[in-house]
Order: structure tokens, then sequence, then C-alpha cells
């Protein structure tokens, strides 16, 4: 298993973004978690198998309709402690 810390950038808050990131990351089996940060960006850890982990970060890049993602930050994470993924 990979773990990524990701920081979105953008039009990313007010958007449903992390419920829908929630909804996206479960449907691949990833396990982590996505809160909004008080900068208007929103942070989040994702872990699994990589092509699913891969996946996730290229959906993320459109995020939901509403959304407008201007950049994505991405770093190497510990893996997170807890199964599945939830928001913060």
């Amino acid at each position: 298993m990979n773990a990524h810390h990701l920081r979105i950038e953008g039009r990313v808050q007010g958007v449903g973004y992390r419920a829908w990131m929630v909804r996206e990351a479960r449907r691949l089996g990833l396990s982590g978690w996505v809160r909004n940060c008080l900068d208007g960006s929103v942070e989040a850890v994702i872990a699994g198998p990589e092509p699913a982990v891969q996946a996730l970060l290229t959906a993320c890049r459109r995020g939901p309709i509403a959304a407008r993602v201007d950049r994505i930050v991405e770093d190497f994470a510990e893996l997170p402690e807890s199964e599945g993924f939830h928001q913060r």
C-alpha cells in the first residue's frame, strides 16, 4: 500500500468536494481522510494499492461538477492508522 498527502487548492470548499471525495475513495477501496483547511484548500491522506490511488488522484484534478481545482500539492504520507475513508 502507498499513502499520499494532498493539498487541493482552488474553489474546493462549499461545493461538496469532501463528500464527493469520500464517495470516490470508498468506491475505490481506499483508506484515509479528507478535511477543509482554514486557507480555503482541502487536505487529504489517501492510501491503498497504487492503481486505485492514481485513479483517485486523476479524479481529484477534476473534482465534483461545482469545483474548480487550480493545483494539487502531493507528497508521501504515513499509512492511516484506521481502515476506511472518512471526512474530518
